[in-house]
């Protein structure tokens, strides 16, 4: 990395740790407490904590810059080869052969160094090319005629001399080069790649800095865009800025930190990643719908979203409400019953089930009234698409009356969901 630190603390998700108020300095909790409370639990020194620090890692895996002397490296529960596998899937980048050597990474922030520098190198390929150019519709002032004269315009100031003109203009600097050219200088800024690759990345941004603004952009705008047999490989490049956008840490700033932090949100990874495991592989008369949401009140006003919802694709019925829960308990809590329950109900479907990470040691098969509430797992410490196989057999033996969603013993999973 091109930032030095004196001291890396290695810690692990969900697992505590605890320090001796003289083998750590006050700065590092009450700056955790100020700035990251929400990615890190902290405890104070007290007698309820036999008079130590104790810290909590809160499902966020990545690295933060503390002070100026100490960044903290969190690790992932699971694998990390687990981990950059379940990234491809939420990211839509599964089956491109250029990640091939980013997987085996040994650690996040190599993972995120070595995917800088395959951005970079395929913006600078593209640009060798030539970037997408479209045709933009303007309006201005010129001294000559170009498109269209608006007479109209011109009649209202007749004592200017240049000719108000609406003219179209084939430009680079559109929003498919903005978005690569923003993420370019997000990550030539984040501290975190060494020089080797921050030259890369600098060399890539001033090839687009020639022809396109960067212009902040939200990660949203990396989704859902549309493409064309002229900027379809530019898909894949704005997975991987979507990436970097979105996995900035909760703080932007750059101050006067060597490194910004990167912090992986892994209750939303493994949300994305389930979604997107089962839009690949769920039956072509099931649809998948990710973060539904359902409006209420006289003017729906009132709005809740449902994390994954199953429906029948040819009527929209829907038969299945999924939420996924990262954080791992003996058994589900009753507020996450009582949600997922009153999801389905709202809907108007039976099966309600929680997908977790892990077995549960207590797991959960109920029906109270029509609606039946299950617990299942879709592992993430083995074999991924083994544990999504065996996560769809058990989401199709749904039972309690819901036809859609039955299968029986004797057949197998894929002929069942087929029908």
């Amino acid at each position: 990395m091109t930032a030095k630190y004196a001291d890396y603390l290695e810690w692990k998700e969900y697992q505590a740790v605890r320090y001796a108020p003289g083998t750590i300095s006050e700065d590092v909790g009450n700056a955790l407490y100020g700035k990251f409370r929400e990615q890190v639990t902290v405890e104070f020194p007290t007698p309820k904590t036999g008079g130590e620090w104790e810290f909590v890692p809160q499902g966020w895996v990545g690295t933060i810059p503390v002070t100026n002397d100490i960044a903290i490296s969190i690790a992932p529960k699971a694998p990390l080869s687990n981990v950059f596998r379940m990234w491809e899937y939420a990211y839509r980048l599964k089956g491109f052969r250029f990640l091939d050597g980013v997987v085996g990474c040994q650690s996040l922030e190599d993972f995120y160094q070595n995917l800088a520098s395959v951005l970079a190198k395929r913006v600078l390929d593209r640009a060798r090319r030539g970037l997408y150019r479209t045709y933009l519709g303007r309006s201005d002032a010129l001294p000559y005629v170009s498109g269209r004269l608006d007479v109209r315009r011109m009649a209202s100031t007749p004592w200017r001399v240049n000719l108000h003109c609406a003219y179209e203009e084939h430009t680079a600097d559109v929003e498919e080069n903005q978005i690569l050219c923003w993420t370019l200088s997000v990550i030539a800024r984040s501290g975190l790649c060494g020089e080797s690759v921050v030259a890369t990345v600098r060399r890539a941004y001033r090839e687009l800095l020639g022809c396109a603004a960067p212009v902040p952009f939200l990660p949203e705008a990396c989704v859902g865009r549309l493409y064309n047999r002229l900027n379809e490989d530019y898909e894949p490049l704005h997975g991987l800025c979507r990436f970097f956008l979105e996995h900035r840490g909760p703080h932007h700033a750059h101050g006067e930190r060597a490194m910004m932090p990167f912090l992986v949100n892994m209750a939303r990874l493994y949300e994305l990643f389930v979604a997107e495991w089962l839009r690949l592989n769920l039956p072509p008369h099931v649809e998948l719908k990710a973060q539904h949401t359902l409006r209420f009140g006289d003017e729906g006003e009132l709005e809740f979203r449902v994390d994954l919802l199953l429906v029948e694709r040819s009527s929209g019925k829907p038969l299945c409400v999924l939420d996924t829960k990262y954080k791992v308990h003996a058994s589900p809590t009753s507020s996450d019953i009582h949600e997922v329950r009153s999801h389905a109900d709202a809907l108007g479907c039976t099966e309600a089930i929680l997908v977790y990470p892990v077995d549960l040691a207590k797991p959960l098969d109920a029906t109270a009234g029509s609606i039946r509430v299950r617990t299942l797992s879709f592992r993430t410490d083995g074999d991924l698409d083994a544990a999504g196989e065996s996560f769809l057999g058990a989401l199709m033996l749904a039972g309690g009356g819901s036809g859609n969603l039955e299968v029986n013993s004797d057949v197998s999973a894929g002929a069942a969901w087929a029908g």
